[in-house]
């Protein structure tokens, strides 16, 4: 056996005690040997860098309140927006009717319908083997006349109604301008562009004086509006990549003649590029109708 001696005053530790301090003592070593050695000076010069943490969440939490404060002030001042232009707000086309219906959407959806299920039905796929000869003999024309409709199909053009003129078009409309509204916001076929007949007229395709038919405008969206002296107004939008402005104020008497009586007509400039806009203003008050 070997006994160990130690001085008095002292701790004679065992031999894992030992080793563990050890180890600690060099781990805290070594990480106090990569430390900088500051100054005095240095260290007064970077004391403003020690910020408490909760000076640094009070002032975050200021500038959170000063921005809640602030959208709130935002969206405080919207609604007196949104009253101005409460006047001018636009009333959705929402009115049911079978003129806004794809009558070649449907003929083909049925048409392909039947025959899809007609054939399966005829080769034992599907149930319903009595009944494939008569879907498979009306599927059969409803897809043809569907596809016929939807080739010959011409859409609606996009009407903005106004809320103001909304209430003055039962009263200032002329029966014309309500013609012409119904007219090109539902589906037709067989014409290659709305207003055909009309501007055949005005623009004499093919004639003297008129212009080349590919040249055509074409009408693109329809407004109603109502102008500041509170006369109901219908604005055709034309596209016309082949016409100038002068073409069209040149016939402006003509869209006169031709969407009267009671219509003064007037020709502008569009929004945009190749764009012309008609204005068919109603000369029918409201008060001359309820008398």
């Amino acid at each position: 056996m070997v006994s160990l001696s130690a001085a008095s005053g002292t701790t004679v530790l065992p031999f894992h005690l030992r080793r563990l301090n050890n180890r600690q003592s060099g781990l805290y070593n070594r990480l106090h040997e990569n430390l900088p050695v500051c100054s005095s000076s240095q260290i007064k010069q970077q004391r403003w860098l020690n910020v408490p943490e909760t000076k640094l969440k009070r002032e975050t939490t200021l500038r959170r309140l000063g921005f809640v404060a602030r959208a709130a002030d935002s969206t405080s001042s919207s609604p007196s927006v949104v009253a101005a232009s409460g006047d001018k707000a636009l009333i959705p086309d929402d009115e049911f009717t079978l003129a806004k219906i794809s009558f070649g959407v449907i003929g083909l959806g049925l048409g392909v319908s039947l025959l899809s299920y007609g054939f399966g039905a005829y080769f034992n796929i599907l149930p319903g083997s009595e009944w494939s000869a008569i879907m498979l003999t009306y599927g059969f024309p409803l897809a043809i006349i569907g596809m016929a409709l939807k080739y010959a199909e011409l859409k609606p053009v996009p009407c903005l109604s106004y809320a103001d003129a909304v209430k003055l078009r039962e009263s200032s409309a002329t029966p014309i301008l309500t013609q012409v509204r119904n007219d090109v916001t539902r589906y037709r076929y067989g014409d290659e562009q709305h207003l055909e007949e009309a501007l055949k007229r005005i623009f004499q395709y093919g004639l003297g004086g008129g212009i080349p038919r590919r040249s055509a405008p074409t009408l693109t969206m329809i407004k109603e509006e109502v102008l500041t002296d509170g006369r109901y107004c219908l604005v055709l939008v034309f596209e016309a990549k082949a016409l100038e402005l002068s073409d069209f104020e040149k016939r402006q008497a003509k869209f006169t003649s031709f969407f009267g009586p009671n219509i003064t007509a007037e020709v502008g400039k569009g929004e945009s590029e190749n764009l012309y806009e008609v204005r068919l203003i109603s000369n029918v008050s409201a008060s001359s109708t309820t008398s």
